[in-house]
């Protein structure tokens, strides 16, 4: 009688739900996804440094050159594409 009790007749009873535990996803690093750009053959394209300020004193074609695209060197192009989940 007292089991009877403890269960409420309204609710059925259920066997606990088996779910299946899935891996978290990887997280794209936001501040390479702001600062690098794939091109279409898979190159990752990236700004030249030094072009924000004090460019009274950089030679006209050199900031004309440093405000151009260029491409990740091949060193550090595993490290981009890791922080790209590429």
């Amino acid at each position: 009688m007292l089991i009877f009790l403890l269960l409420k007749p309204n609710k059925p009873l259920s066997l606990p739900s088996l779910k299946i535990e899935h891996m978290p996803k990887m997280k794209t690093n936001s501040s390479a996804k702001k600062r690098f750009k794939l091109t279409g053959t898979g190159k990752i394209k990236r700004k030249h440094a030094f072009k924000q300020h004090i460019l009274t004193k950089k030679e006209k074609d050199r900031k004309r050159s440093l405000g151009k695209m260029g491409l990740v060197s091949a060193a550090d192009t595993k490290n981009v594409k890791f922080m790209l989940n590429i």
